[in-house]
């Protein structure tokens, strides 16, 4: 799920015992660190327990980031990368007409839920459910991964105005901010009843809200 990135050696710390080199090691961290957050958040997740599970010293951490902070915001990062082109992959296919690019991201979003037993969440939503703990540049990245995502979503309405299944004069920023708005809570209710069925009302309610031509 998580792209291996180009990064530079840190000389901090010690390397881990795992056998594998700095750029490994760290993108298994962080791939770890997605399985955790998306599950239980910041705070009950125990740094230990993510070191643990890879083979990584405690000792070691400071070899790859800086602090616990850091390494959230590169997880949220690769995240970030990763669902952008999950977005692009679905909002860009122009195969489809644009309202059903949009269904058939609802309808991957609901098989990756119940694929993993409604034990993982969105990361970006997990992460906004404890805003009050988490650094203010933490915030301010959670608020502008939010913004990208709108901008995508707007892109693919203004397509369904242009093929004529959405009102010439819609507010496409608008309508794209009220859907992830709405589709956090849709997947946050899902994890709660362990259904997908929030997540399909949710869009039901969306798609006969929009302002048809």
């Amino acid at each position: 799920m998580v792209t291996t990135l180009s990064l530079p050696r840190r000389p901090r710390g010690r390397p881990a015992r795992n056998g594998l080199d700095y750029a490994d090691t760290r993108t298994l961290l962080i791939r770890r660190g997605l399985e955790m957050l998306t599950t239980q958040g910041v705070s009950a997740t125990a740094l230990d327990d993510i070191l643990k599970s890879v083979n990584v010293p405690k000792g070691s951490f400071y070899h790859y980031f800086e602090s616990k902070d850091a390494f959230v915001v590169a997880t949220l990062d690769a995240y970030a990368e990763y669902f952008a082109r999950k977005l692009d992959r679905h909002l860009r296919n122009q195969e489809q007409a644009p309202l059903i690019r949009l269904a058939a991201f609802v309808d991957d979003a609901c098989r990756g839920v119940e694929r993993h037993d409604f034990r993982r969440g969105c990361l970006v939503g997990n992460l906004g459910q404890e805003v009050s703990v988490l650094d203010e540049l933490l915030r301010q990245r959670l608020e502008a991964i939010l913004v990208d995502w709108e901008k995508r979503l707007a892109a693919c309405l203004q397509d369904a105005a242009g093929t004529g299944e959405l009102a010439a004069d819609a507010d496409y920023p608008a309508l794209a901010q009220a859907f992830w708005v709405g589709w956090e809570g849709a997947i946050l209710r899902a994890r709660l009843s362990r259904s997908t069925a929030p997540m399909q009302a949710f869009f039901k309610l969306f798609l006969a809200a929009l302002p048809r031509s």
